[in-house]
Parts: structure tokens; sequence; C-alpha cells
């Protein structure tokens, strides 16, 4: 993509982050998982899963933080706001819930509306807190929401260094001699921002992400087929550059300003946890296939995925992980790297399979899990920190 819909600033200085991040996995236990982690990622076919937690480096917001500035961004006495408080009462005493959870709600309850009006049902409306709703009235809610958070995000001064730096080490020390056929890279992101293909682009990595055209640009699945990119970016939950514009059932990507009122859906964002829907024609169904098959190479094949910045609250996407790892008969390799201090939830199940975790490497915040090899540290490991990854694979130690 030539332009991002975001202010990017790039940062001409270099790293100001002290080298003392790196003192505690200098010791000896940790050269060797650094060193196969650096040969794992210089395998010729290569793809990443990247969450939010990528993104903090540059000056966005996590889930967390983003969920609150939403929030605050909608007046309480709001009929929009109302409705979102209805739909957050409905995670009373729940835990870690993000605006995308919320949305997920209204999308699932916006559903159940249509379901009923055209069945001419005659309690159509959804009750939330003291009040129905119609589906007309609750899809105009989740779009007030969509764009808060596209104003919140290209409202922030990015700073892309950090990204410019991974896509350098990844397409370059990484893959440094081997043959220009290398196959491409796939970058499966779960977040709305720019920030991959920005920097691929600012970096002039020939890339194709779903989209024909320039800075604004329609949807055309067979992008992904060009023989001559050397990255390919999915935006599984769609991005805050995407709309639907008209008539048209799949999305365009929309240079920043040029959206108008004519708009059917202003923001293309679909919500972690809805089920992703598996028409044909739809962008994300389209991604998500092409995910499953990169995730289950043909014979004498093997691919290395790296998971970083994400915390595995969509369960969508672990049923994938989890099922990839099932059916592709040893040959996907999966590296996460976790912020907490060691395996728990999906990767403590894929740990404890015998079949599963000789395929599965975990740099937690407090040890390394391989197989039936246990590192545990009373310290802290940074390697999970994107930003402290990005410098691991650029060489530094």
């Amino acid at each position: 993509m030539a332009e991002s819909t975001n202010e990017v600033k790039e940062a001409i200085e270099p790293n100001t982050n002290s080298s003392d991040e790196l003192t505690a996995l200098r010791l000896s236990e940790y050269a060797e998982p650094i060193d196969e982690l650096t040969k794992l990622l210089s395998q010729s076919k290569r793809a990443f899963l990247l969450g939010a937690g990528c993104s903090k480096c540059a000056g966005l917001l996590d889930m967390e933080g983003l969920t609150q500035k939403v929030l605050t961004a909608i007046p309480q006495a709001d009929r929009v706001r109302l409705i979102l408080d209805g739909v957050i009462s409905h995670f009373a005493k729940a835990k870690d819930c993000t605006i995308e959870d919320y949305m997920s709600e209204l999308v699932d309850l916006i559903s159940i509306a249509d379901r009923r009006e055209n069945r001419g049902a005659e309690t159509a409306k959804i009750p939330i807190g003291n009040t129905g709703y119609s589906a007309t009235e609750l899809r105009t809610a989740l779009a007030v929401i969509k764009q808060k958070i596209e104003n919140i995000i290209i409202g922030e001064k990015i700073k892309i260094h950090t990204h410019r730096e991974f896509i350098r080490a990844v397409h370059g020390r990484l893959q440094s001699g081997k043959a220009v056929s290398s196959q491409p890279v796939d970058y499966f992101t779960l977040n709305y921002d720019t920030l991959i293909e920005d920097a691929l682009s600012l970096e002039r990595i020939p890339l194709a992400d779903g989209f024909n055209g320039g800075a604004t640009g329609w949807w055309n699945v067979n992008a992904y087929s060009d023989p001559h990119v050397a990255a390919k970016v999915f935006k599984v939950h769609g991005s805050i550059d995407w709309c639907l514009l008209d008539d048209d059932v799949l999305p365009r990507r929309i240079r920043h300003g040029l959206k108008d009122d004519k708009e059917s859906e202003p923001v293309l964002i679909w919500p972690a946890g809805t089920k992703y829907r598996e028409a044909q024609r739809d962008p994300f169904a389209q991604i998500l296939n092409i995910m499953r098959q990169t995730l289950r190479p043909a014979q004498n094949s093997e691919v290395v995925l790296a998971i970083v910045g994400y915390s595995f609250g969509d369960s969508h996407i672990n049923e994938e992980l989890d099922r990839a790892l099932i059916e592709c008969d040893g040959r996907l390799t999966i590296i996460v790297f976790t912020g907490a201090d060691k395996p728990d939830g999906v990767l403590q199940k894929w740990r404890m399979d015998s079949h599963l975790k000789g395929n599965v490497r975990i740099h937690a915040k407090r040890g390394f899990y391989h197989g039936d090899n246990q590192i545990e540290s009373d310290t802290d490991l940074p390697w999970w920190r994107f930003e402290v990854l990005v410098r691991l694979l650029g060489g530094e130690r």
C-alpha cells in the first residue's frame, strides 16, 4: 500500500531502548533457543500472526486502552452509549473483556433482530436494559463504535521505526544468502492499523494485501497470487481503511479523507469473537481459507508460524491454530511469544499433548518450553515483547 491512513511519523533517531533489556537473555541457557529461533525464521516458508501487542511500541493502544478510549469518546447520554453500556452489562463479572467482545455481542444481537424482522415476529426488537432496539438501531450503534475506533487510531502519532526494523530483519538479515525466489512471507495481522503494510512499503518490499489499485483500491483475492511479491498481508479482522461503498459486497480500501455520507458501512472491522462468515465472496472467509492452506503445507514442505503480541483471546483463531497443528502431520512449527509467566490455556494444552508439543516452541515471560525441554527463570525474560524480539532478529545479543 503506497500511503497509510495513519499520519506516519518516522523515527529517524536510533533505537533508544537500553541494552540492559537483553541482559537476562545473555545467559548461556538461552543461547540455543535464540539461535534456533533465528534459524527457524530463516526458513523458506515463514508466516507471522501479529496481535495488538505488536502495535504498542508504535504509540498505539492495546485492546484495554482502546476500549477505555472508545467509552470516553461516546457521551454518557448518547443513545449509542446506552446501547453499549447495556451490552457491557451482559459481561458482568467476566474477565478481560474488550471493545471487540462488545462489538461481537452487537453483531450477534443484530443477527437475531434481523431474523425476527425477516420472519415478521411480533417481538423483533432486542431488549437491552429497559429498552428494546431494532436491528437498524443496533447496526447504527455498531457503525458509530467502529468509527470511533478509526478516529482514535488515525489520531495517534505513529512511530514506525521498530516495524521497519522488523521488516528489515525478516526480509534482510534472516533471508541473507537465500535465492530471490524464496517464498513470500505471510503476515496475518489481527490489528486494524496499517503498520505492517506501511513498513513493508517504506522498505520497498513488494507486497500483496488483497486489493487492486493504490492507496484507494478494490478487493480482489486473486491479488495474492501475484508471483512477484515478497510479502502478503492478511487483515484477519479488517482494517481502519476498509469500507463498503455504495452497493459493494466486497471491501474497498479508501484513502483517509475520501469517505462520504453515501457509505453503507464506514469502517469494515470484523470483531474477534464473531463467527467468521463462510460466504464465498466474503473477504474474511477468503482470508481464513488462505490461512488454513498456509498452515497445512503440502508433502515435503514445512512452514514456520511465529505468533507475536497475541494473547489468545480469539477462540476462533485458537481453534484454527489447534486444528492446523493436529492436521499438518508435523509439517507446521509454531513459535509463540507470550507475556504469560508460563504456558496456560491453549498453550498448556499443546504442551501436554505428546503429538503436538515437539512442534510448539514457547518463549514465555519466565521461561522457554519446547517438547520435554523446559528452562524456567526467576526473572523476567523480555523476548516476548515485540520491540525486544525485533532486536534479537536483527542480530543484537
